[in-house]
């Protein structure tokens, strides 16, 4: 289940399904990402405020490029490029950025990762990029791996060309209430498409725990690409291990 809690002053949103790993969804007011010069000086303030409440360094973030690269982080590295997925081992911690995208939290008992599966690393299905990693080179056991699927654009705002459509229906088996069509136009539930696929794979679903805000519907919460025209500001992913 999904909650709102606060660290500090700052708003956020935690999973039930995680618990146990210190996490947490940043919302508008806890923004630590962004490009608008009026939101600057919040957002590193914001950075700075998270850090120190981790006891961290520094929250590494990849330059996301709507790929399916996932990498592991390395000890004293602190730059990805090209990178939509990070999986962190021991002590640190990382945040990756949406705005309409699907965030995906991984987490094993020891290991965590976070994903940004927008339509094209869903397509992509980096959802099973991600566990490929996490089981076969990290020995994770999948019977342990649990999954939060984060704040994004729901079915209900997110209409597609028929192309993209095919192309993310064409990565599940069962694609039942996966979309619908409303006036001639394609809808599809981005979010639950990602669950299809770890439930496909061989996660119990018991282990997803599936957001229910819309970031267009919920735009006083969350960060909306789409609603506000291409906005820069974003809402993060954040996961700490001590």
């Amino acid at each position: 289940m999904f909650y709102f809690d606060n660290i500090g002053d700052k708003k956020i949103m935690k999973s039930t399904v995680l618990d146990g790993l210190e996490h947490f969804f940043t919302t508008r007011e806890s923004l630590i990402k962004t490009k608008e010069i009026d939101k600057t000086k919040l957002a590193k303030n914001n950075r700075e405020f998270f850090c120190k409440y981790l006891n961290v360094d520094n929250i590494i973030s990849p330059k996301q490029t709507h790929s399916s690269n996932v990498r592991i982080v390395s000890k004293g590295m602190n730059e990805y490029d090209d990178t939509d997925g990070l999986i962190l081992t021991s002590a640190g911690a990382i945040a990756l950025n949406f705005a309409d995208c699907t965030p995906l939290i991984f987490y094993d008992g020891e290991i965590a990762a976070i994903s940004h599966a927008g339509w094209r690393g869903t397509a992509l299905k980096i959802s099973h990029v991600t566990l490929d990693i996490m089981i076969n080179e990290l020995n994770s056991d999948i019977k342990n791996i649990k999954c939060a699927i984060g704040p994004a654009i729901s079915m209900c705002c997110y209409n597609v060309q028929e192309d993209v459509a095919q192309k993310l229906l064409s990565t599940v088996k069962n694609f039942d209430n996966l979309y619908e069509k409303r006036n001639n136009n394609i809808y599809v539930d981005l979010k639950n498409i990602n669950r299809q696929q770890l439930i496909e794979y061989g996660i119990n679903q018991n282990n997803i725990d599936v957001c229910p805000y819309c970031t267009v519907c919920n735009n006083d919460l969350f960060y909306s690409y789409r609603k506000e025209n291409g906005v820069t500001n974003r809402h993060s992913a954040v996961v700490c291990i001590k």
